[in-house]
């Protein structure tokens, strides 16, 4: 009411009922914005704690056979394969292993292991062959940044060791330079023919793991890593039925 007692002006009215509008939408603006400041800075709510990086070669195998474990069973957790893990490796990585495996379509190291970006080197060859260029590359973060572990990984049925196999039997030389993937799986066909048995190109795939875990072991460059525990070479067999790794030779433990 007016100092004369009727009801207040219509203007006056309007003011109050604008200035408690303003008021109110600052004071949202206010905490919405103050907010949105604390969410582009904080932790997300369902972000899980960063899982440190394996440094030892035991710590490494354990990190990799439990993402197996959950490839198995189909319990994955896809972890650290979001912008923000992309963001944060743009200028460095630190993976804390390497697998060597096959070019296989069905044997992708990243989902045999359940692993996210920055966690592995990963090299693909037929029927894991090497090379120089092949064994430098595998080198690469044994000797650079500190990996603590390399996995060379067959698997059941592959076809690049299989085709191997039946033309040195046969005598046959295999088209263009496939024949070169033969060549380098000669030492494991000879180990077959030698040692005998059931289920000849299982056993080449095996003596395959057996030798190129060897021979990288003994590398002149990676065998004093190996020697102070600083590096482990592990020698893998995957089964495409199960999904399952099984650790043939090189484990620790």
């Amino acid at each position: 009411m007016d100092e004369a007692g009727g009801p207040p002006p219509r203007r006056a009215l309007l003011t109050g009922s604008l200035a408690v509008a303003a008021a109110g939408a600052l004071s949202a603006c206010s905490a919405f914005d103050t907010g949105s400041r604390t969410a582009s800075v904080g932790p997300r709510p369902d972000a899980a704690a960063p899982n440190p990086r394996p440094t030892t070669p035991d710590t490494a195998l354990a990190r990799l056979m439990e993402g197996n474990a959950r490839w198995v069973t189909g319990k994955l957790k896809h972890p650290d394969r979001d912008p923000d893990r992309r963001e944060l490796l743009a200028q460095t990585q630190e993976p804390y292993g390497v697998v060597l495996a096959c070019i296989d379509s069905r044997v992708p190291p990243e989902m045999v292991f359940d692993t996210g970006l920055g966690d592995l080197y990963v090299l693909r060859t037929g029927g894991q062959t090497v090379g120089p260029v092949v064994t430098g590359s595998v080198e690469y973060g044994p000797m650079t940044s500190a990996t603590p572990l390399i996995v060379v990984m067959g698997h059941q049925r592959c076809g690049a060791i299989d085709a191997a196999y039946k033309a040195m039997r046969d005598g046959k030389t295999l088209p263009g330079n496939l024949e070169a993937i033969a060549k380098a799986l000669r030492p494991a066909y000879d180990r077959t023919v030698e040692e005998g048995g059931p289920d000849p190109v299982d056993r080449m795939i095996h003596a395959q793991i057996t030798i190129t875990a060897e021979d990288l072991r003994a590398n002149d460059d990676l065998a004093p890593l190996v020697k102070r525990g600083a590096l482990a070479v592990v020698g893998a067999y995957y089964s495409l039925d199960t999904g399952r790794v099984q650790i043939l030779s090189g484990a620790t433990v």
